[in-house]
């Protein structure tokens, strides 16, 4: 695939993905960096000089090393003059082509320093020579279940309730349990990022995905919604056949319906829509019972042609070897829901930028068993993808739109509420002060969030993230939240100048809950 960017192509990418690489590397200091397999602006990533020399090692001062993603190496001349300093895996381009090409003088000796310059550096600077990693003899797997259940915990958004949840264990009587095998476990994402299930994949999946095997962690959300409800009469249903998950539903107190998708690196998901007829087992669950909560277990948003029939949605994620425990525990309010949306969550396709993915075509007469669509392009085949938004990206793009999305950025419901005040802009210091209460019964966190839209010069139509914080609160507590704007957040790229640039005039500074709800809004002249 071969990337372009709009609004001119250097200014559109150091605003939008660039940004957050360049401030993520100034604050966690990483020793070295992956360039990726796509093409950018026609050059392979792991040979394009402006990204890896004049962007990533020059204008960021990167002291670190450039490593290649897996096979991601193309050229040994080209890679290496541009900026890569090692090959994963293999010796294919930098093993003896490179030495031949350093003593032919094809490729300065100079070259060759620094890169033993990055990689030795590198190694000194996080402790690799001077504190050598010592070998354990046990792995702590307590504490380790402990972490993921944690972070499954903090991590799984609250979309939608209207009263439903939580559950209360002492008087649930049923609670029929439905679909995605969570008698068993819970799907976990693919690719790298992967991890073996201990004990094995609780499932064996009679199809595979189209990228491979799926893999289920032995983390039955059934096994743990029974020992909070001791009382209760759980039952579950596989989701195979709408009808009969209908009518375990239609006869239980509240229905709990899980729904997943597998994905993986090296594939895409041709819509937004749920696989495997899933969305008609929850409209069929949810007009049998009026008390249907979903439960997603997704890496990425669907649409929700059934969001007006259910009680309740759960964003899961693929939540790991703790998830069972960690969605039981959010269900029944053992935990608060805290979790905003790191993304957007559209009505539908057509509310994108790209709503159609190149290299993908509808079947003319699908097949259920094979899906509904086919790749279109052999692989292997580069073709030009051009992101024509530039900076309007994600939450921005439907803003500057005027697209009302399912789920905008930054949301996420709470057990409790939350109101905000007191709203005070430092205009020499940028730092953004207010209060947040917690108006409900419940211990809970607030994620607050700052959003600036920069003067009516930039002809932005859309706000910026600036800054967010997590705020723990009692219930009734007040505190007050002081929040630092992160410059570039509020810069142009001047691409005359090769440098960033900030706009005279008047700032809006909104403060609240998510890109779409902010209470709080004042005007201020940060530059």
């Amino acid at each position: 695939m071969s990337i372009q960017n709009g609004e001119s192509s250097k200014k559109g990418a150091r605003e939008s993905d660039l940004l957050a690489f360049e401030i993520g590397i100034r604050i966690g200091h990483p020793a070295s960096v992956m360039c990726s397999y796509n093409k950018v602006r026609g050059d392979w990533a792991c040979e394009n000089e402006w990204l890896l020399s004049h962007v990533l090692k020059n204008g960021w001062k990167f002291p670190g090393f450039v490593v290649s993603d897996w096979d991601g190496t193309h050229s040994t001349e080209k890679a290496v003059l541009a900026g890569l300093d090692v090959q994963m895996p293999g010796e294919e381009f930098l093993g003896e082509p490179f030495k031949q090409a350093v003593l032919s003088g094809r490729i300065p000796v100079g070259r060759l320093e620094d890169m033993v310059h990055r990689l030795l550096r590198s190694m000194f600077a996080v402790g690799v020579v001077d504190h050598p990693p010592l070998p354990r003899e046990v792995v702590d797997p307590f504490k380790g279940l402990a972490d993921a259940q944690h972070i499954a915990e903090e991590s799984i958004v609250l979309l939608k309730n209207t009263g439903v949840l939580p559950l209360d264990a002492d008087t649930a009587r049923s609670i029929a349990v439905i679909g995605a095998h969570a008698d068993a476990g819970l799907l976990s994402g693919g690719g790298s990022a992967q991890v073996d299930a201990p004990g094995g994949n609780a499932i064996d999946p009679t199809t595979p995905t189209q990228w491979g095997k799926a893999v289920y962690f032995p983390s039955p959300p059934l096994r743990y919604i029974r020992e909070h409800a001791r009382g209760a009469e759980v039952k579950f249903d596989s989701g195979t056949d709408p009808a009969a998950a209908a009518a375990l539903a239609k006869g239980a107190q509240v229905a709990i319906v899980f729904a997943d998708q597998y994905m993986s690196e090296g594939g895409d998901a041709p819509t937004l829509s749920l696989p495997r007829r899933q969305n008609e087992l929850i409209a069929a669950v949810a007009a049998a019972n009026p008390r249907t909560v979903v439960v997603l277990i997704t890496g990425n948003p669907v649409t929700m042609p059934w969001i007006d029939s259910v009680a309740g949605v759960m964003e899961a994620w693929y939540p790991g070897i703790g998830g069972g425990q960690a969605i039981a525990n959010l269900l029944f309010g053992t935990v608060v829901p805290s979790a905003k949306l790191a993304i957007t969550f559209p009505k539908s396709e057509s509310d994108l930028p790209h709503p159609h993915i190149v290299g993908v075509a509808p079947r003319p007469d699908p097949d259920p068993a094979e899906g509904a669509w086919i790749e279109d392009e052999p692989k292997g085949q580069s073709f030009t993808v051009g992101y024509s938004e530039g900076a309007r990206f994600g939450y921005k793009w439907f803003d500057s739109e005027d697209k009302q999305p399912q789920f905008p950025f930054g949301f996420g419901l709470s057990y409790t509420s939350f109101h905000y005040d007191n709203l005070k802009v430092d205009s020499m210091t940028r730092a953004v002060s207010f209060t947040v209460a917690n108006t409900g019964h419940r211990d809970g966190a607030e994620i607050a969030q700052l959003y600036v839209a920069l003067p009516s010069a930039s002809a932005e139509h859309f706000r910026r993230l600036a800054g967010w914080q997590r705020v723990a609160l009692k219930a009734g507590q007040q505190k007050s939240v002081s929040i630092s704007i992160e410059p570039l957040t509020l810069a142009v790229f001047d691409e005359k100048k090769d440098a960033w640039d900030w706009l005279p005039g008047r700032y809006r500074v909104s403060v609240g809950g998510s890109s779409r709800d902010l209470p709080l809004q004042t005007e201020s002249a940060l530059y």
